[in-house]
C-alpha cells in the first residue's frame, strides 16, 4: 500500500470513528430519523454535481430498484438505528458494535450466496460474536434505563450492513461506485422524507447540533464514500476493509476528547477480541503467501 493510500485509509477512519460523535451530538435535538434524513439528503446534494459531471445519473433510473434496496439496508435504516442507539450508548462502544459488520457479512454471504467458509473463518466468526458477549456482558438490560435495547438496534444496523453488502455484490456488481453512492443516498433521503416531516422536533435544533449534523453529511458521508471507492480502486476490497479496524480506535479517542467519555476494561477486551474474529472471517489473518 503506497502511503497516499495509507494515508487516506486513517483519513476514512478518522471520519466515520467521528460519525458516531457527531450523532451522539446531534441526535438527541434533532432526533433520529429527522438526523438521519438530513445527513442522507446533503450527502445526496453533495454527490449529486459529481454525478451529473461525469454525465452518470442515466445509470440511476437503470438501477432504480436495487439502488433503492441499498438505500434502504445500507444507510435509511442503519443510519436511524445508529443514530437511536447513540442517544444512550457512548460513541466508542457503539463503534466497538459496528465493527462486527464483516461478521455479519460473511455469514451472510455464506447462508445466502453459499460462499466458501474455510475453517478458519468460521473460527473467526465464532470468536468475534464471543468478543461481542464480553463487550455486552452486565450492560444487556431491558428494564427502564438499560442498555439493551440499544445494543440490540446497534447489532441489528450492522446486520443489516452485511445484508446489504451481499445484495449490492450481486445487484450492482459492475455499477460505478459513484453511481451507487449517490442513488442509495437519495433513496433513503425519499424514503424518510415523510418520517422526518412528522417527526422534526417543534424546536429548531441549536447551531452546535446542525453543525454535527451538517459534518456528518459532508464529511461521514459524502467525502467517506468517495474515498472507500477511491480506496477500493486503489488496492482492492480486502485491504480497504482494513478500515473497520481503525474505527473504533478514532471514534474512542473523539468521544474521550470531545465528550469526555470512559474507556472501560470490556470495551477494550471485547473490542480486541472482535478484531481479532473479524481478521479470521475475513480472511486477513493468517496472511496469504503468494508465488
Amino acid at each position: 500500500m503506497k502511503p497516499s493510500d495509507l494515508a487516506e485509509l486513517i483519513l476514512l477512519a478518522a471520519l466515520w470513528g467521528a460519525s458516531f460523535l457527531f450523532m451522539r451530538v446531534a441526535a438527541p435535538a434533532f432526533g433520529p430519523v429527522a438526523l438521519i434524513f438530513v445527513r442522507v439528503a446533503l450527502a445526496t446534494l453533495c454527490l449529486l454535481p459529481v454525478l451529473l459531471w461525469r454525465r452518470e445519473a442515466g445509470a440511476i433510473r437503470r438501477h432504480a430498484l436495487p439502488l433503492a434496496v441499498v438505500g434502504l439496508l445500507n444507510s435509511a435504516l442503519p443510519f436511524c438505528l445508529f443514530a437511536w442507539a447513540t442517544l444512550s450508548l457512548s460513541a466508542g462502544f457503539t463503534a466497538v458494535l459496528n465493527a462486527t459488520t464483516p461478521l455479519w457479512s460473511a455469514l451472510v454471504a455464506y447462508l445466502w450466496l453459499r460462499s466458501p467458509l474455510p475453517a478458519t473463518r468460521v473460527a473467526g466468526l465464532a470468536i468475534g460474536f464471543v468478543g461481542v458477549v464480553v463487550l455486552v456482558w452486565g450492560k444487556v438490560s431491558f428494564k427502564p434505563g438499560g442498555d439493551g435495547f440499544a445494543i440490540v438496534a446497534a447489532l441489528a444496523a450492522t446486520l443489516s450492513y452485511g445484508i446489504a453488502a451481499n445484495y449490492t455484490k450481486q445487484k450492482l456488481a459492475g455499477v460505478a461506485p459513484l453511481v451507487v453512492a449517490t442513488g442509495s443516498q437519495g433513496a433513503a433521503a425519499l424514503m424518510l422524507l415523510p418520517l422526518a416531516a412528522w417527526l422534526w422536533p417543534p424546536q429548531s435544533p441549536p447551531a452546535q447540533a446542525w453543525q454535527a449534523a451538517i459534518a456528518l453529511a459532508a464529511a461521514c458521508t459524502a467525502l467517506a464514500y468517495f474515498l472507500y471507492f477511491r480506496l477500493i480502486a486503489h488496492v482492492g476490497p480486502s485491504k480497504a476493509v482494513a478500515v473497520t479496524f481503525l474505527i473504533p480506535l478514532f471514534a474512542i479517542a473523539w468521544g474521550g476528547l470531545f465528550l469526555a467519555e470512559a474507556l472501560t476494561p470490556a470495551m477494550i477486551a471485547g473490542g480486541a477480541v472482535i478484531l481479532a474474529g473479524t481478521a479470521l472471517a475475513i480472511g486477513l489473518w493468517p496472511p496469504r503467501r503468494e508465488g
